[in-house]
């Protein structure tokens, strides 16, 4: 990322002016801003997403999410990220596109280029936040810039679990800039696990995931005539869905899978399971068709096999009203408890998933009980209560400490 920044600048001295009336009067506001006390009226918060908000993934749909229920409360909240086509919201302001990037056993639509970078700062000048929160503050691209230069107070949110690349090559660099993070939040015990391998001075808090219930709860049901699993997630090893395709072998001939999404493995699983019709390739689907085919499957399956820090999917689903059979993996144990909200199974195992799924699929009363658990357990994850906790925390950061009293 410095180098980046470095190139941004060598970029700057090409254009009209020279860097001084580009990159550096950018940096010079920022500068200038850094020292500005909060001002009054309505609160402005920079919500910083390092992703693409075209392509779709968990944490873009935390901070579309949560930016849209924060502006319900009359927070004034822009997003800032790299769009790989129109911007998915009027509050988003697009940094360019993104470049598949490997990332935790996965491919993450990054935009660690210099063009991206001018953008960042040139959004930072000309917003003048009160507040900058970033989500997954260490990855390259805007999250990384806008902690370098920091021209507001930081809040800062981890999702990543697991392993990640870049923590172990630049390490060093991090450290540095964590004394730029005024208040740290991981999604889980699992992200607090990895952040604490490159950062083990910060004290996190924990706050979970959230889910706008509503949409998920009201709206149209996709409409089935079989018994219905469904999966969504991105076609790739890590999220299983391999092992869910093999154990559809063990399921009743009237068993019907709706495959959701896409990835670098669509093409090799299609071939390989053609023959099975009972296996309904959907595509990228949008968030109200998603919705209404969780509505209307009997059973949702998350087979992942790792990676998974929080099983926010898990809470679309038990909002929805569908049983829940997923890998007993920590960050689907976070949300889920076997026996009471969901079933959950050793990961890559094809037999226990296959079993599982046809207990869950011909017991209409354990389905039942798993449903109404999980209706509940949904209600503990609600968007709108993440936002006001965010929101106290926000104003915490924009409220200058107390003085001492004058005499």
């Amino acid at each position: 990322m410095v180098r980046a920044v470095a190139e941004a600048w060598s970029s700057a001295e090409q254009q009209p002016g020279g860097p001084r009336t580009t990159l550096g009067r950018m940096l010079s506001q920022l500068d200038d801003d850094a020292g500005r006390p909060p001002r009054s009226g309505v609160l402005r918060v920079g919500m910083v997403c390092p992703y693409s908000m075209s392509i779709p993934g968990g944490v873009q749909a935390q901070v579309l999410g949560l930016a849209r229920t924060l502006r319900r409360r009359g927070i004034e909240v822009r997003v800032l990220a790299p769009c790989d086509g129109p911007p998915p919201a009027t509050f988003v302001t697009p940094l360019g596109n993104s470049l598949p990037t490997a990332a935790n056993g996965s491919i993450a639509p990054l935009a660690p280029d210099p063009s991206n970078v001018l953008r960042t700062l040139r959004a930072l000048s000309d917003e003048q936040f009160d507040v900058l929160h970033l989500h997954e503050p260490f990855a390259p691209g805007p999250t990384m810039t806008t902690l370098l230069v920091h021209p507001a107070p930081v809040l800062a949110t981890f999702h990543a679990a697991g392993e990640s690349a870049s923590y172990r090559w630049f390490g060093g660099l991090l450290r540095r800039m964590t004394p730029n993070i005024h208040h740290a939040v991981v999604v889980s015990k699992d992200a607090e696990a990895l952040l604490r391998t490159v950062a083990p001075t910060i004290e996190p808090e924990v706050l979970f995931n959230g889910v706008e219930l509503e949409r998920y709860r009201i709206g149209p049901t996709a409409a089935t005539t079989a018994p219905t699993i469904f999966f969504c997630g991105r076609h790739e090893e890590r999220k299983g869905l391999d092992v869910l395709l093999a154990a559809m072998a063990a399921l009743p001939a009237d068993t019907r899978l709706w495959v959701a999404s896409d990835g670098p493995d669509t093409a090799r699983l299609r071939r390989q399971y053609q023959h099975d019709t009972r296996v309904e390739w959907l595509g990228r689907l949008s968030d109200e068709d998603k919705a209404a085919r969780l509505r209307g499957a009997d059973v949702f399956c998350a087979p992942s096999l790792r990676g998974e820090s929080f099983g926010v999917v898990l809470i679309e689903a038990m909002a929805a009203g569908t049983a829940i059979v997923a890998s007993g993996l920590d960050g689907y144990r976070n949300v889920a408890t076997d026996g009471s909200d969901a079933v959950l199974v050793p990961p890559g195992d094809v037999d226990a998933l296959g079993a599982a799924l046809a207990r869950v699929l011909a017991d209409g009363e354990l389905r039942s009980r798993l449903v109404d658990a999980g209706s509940r357990r949904a209600d503990d994850f609600s968007m709108d209560h993440l936002a006001e906790l965010y929101a106290e925390r926000y104003r915490r950061l924009v409220t200058p400490p107390a003085g001492p009293s004058a005499v």
